[in-house]
C-alpha cells in the first residue's frame, strides 16, 4: 500500500482516535448542562483541576522527552541525520498526545474560569475536555507500543 507521506498511517490514527472518543464521549452527554465538582461547587474541583493539569503535564513531559531523545539520536546513527521511515508514524501518534494534551490542559482551566463566572459547564465542554484528555492518552500508549513494534521488527 501506498502513503502519501512517511507517518501517514500514525496521522490518520492520531485523527481517528480523537474522531472515536468524541464521538463516543459526546454521545453518552444527554444533559444540557453537568456540575463541575462535587455537589456542585466549582471551587472544589481545584485540588481536582490540580491532578488532571499534573498527569497532563507528567505525559506532556515523557513524550517531548521521547521525540527529542529519539530525533536527537538520529544524528548519532549516521543515515545524514534522517531517521528510518518506520519512526514517523509512531513519532505523529506520541506528538499528537502532546498537542491533545495541551488542548486538555487549557480547556480544562478555560473551563474552571468559565464555570467560576457563572456560565454552565456544558455537554459540549464536557464531553470536548474527556476527549482531549482521554487522546492524549491514548495517543501516547499507542504510539509507545507502536515504536516499540516498530523498532524490535525492522531493526
Amino acid at each position: 500500500m501506498s502513503h502519501p507521506y512517511s507517518g501517514f498511517s500514525g496521522s490518520l490514527a492520531s485523527v481517528g482516535i480523537g474522531f472515536l472518543i468524541w464521538f463516543n464521549r459526546r454521545r453518552e452527554k444527554t444533559a444540557e448542562a453537568y456540575n463541575l465538582g462535587p455537589g456542585g461547587n466549582p471551587k472544589e474541583y481545584e485540588p481536582i483541576l490540580a491532578r488532571y493539569i499534573r498527569l497532563a503535564e507528567f505525559v506532556i513531559g515523557l513524550a517531548t522527552g521521547s521525540i527529542v531523545l529519539i530525533v536527537g539520536s538520529s544524528a548519532l546513527h549516521g543515515q545524514g541525520g534522517h531517521l528510518p521511515w518506520f519512526y514517523a508514524s509512531p513519532l505523529i501518534l506520541i506528538a499528537s498526545s502532546v498537542v491533545y494534551g495541551i488542548g486538555f490542559m487549557a480547556l480544562q482551566l478555560v473551563t474552571m474560569e468559565e464555570v467560576l463566572h457563572g456560565n454552565p459547564h456544558t455537554a459540549f465542554t464536557y464531553s470536548l475536555n474527556e476527549t482531549l484528555g482521554y487522546s492524549c492518552l491514548a495517543c501516547f500508549l499507542l504510539g509507545y507500543l507502536w515504536l516499540v513494534i516498530a523498532v524490535t521488527n525492522f531493526n
